[in-house]
């Protein structure tokens, strides 16, 4: 189990800002973001512009794989715009 955190966008999509899900423990960072949105299929039209976060590291999405402990936090990032 992870916990998945939502910031900006990806919370209001999620519609919360954490939650804990089962995903296995080696995983890529692609089918990663698959579960997750299979759990919140409106995070779909984020894919290309999130920024995603393992253990407080960014990762990009693709087929480098993850090695996940219980535990561990995942961030969702979206793109945040400023001016």
């Amino acid at each position: 189990q992870v916990s998945v955190l939502y910031f900006a966008r990806s919370a209001e999509l999620a519609g919360l800002r954490c939650e804990t899900l089962s995903v296995p423990r080696e995983i890529t960072s692609l089918q990663l973001w698959e579960e997750i949105v299979k759990v919140h299929p409106r995070l779909a039209v984020i894919r290309d512009q999130v920024i995603f976060a393992v253990r407080q590291e960014y990762v990009l999405l693709g087929d480098q794989p993850l090695v996940l402990q219980p535990g561990d936090e995942v961030a969702i990032i979206p793109p945040i715009s400023g001016g």
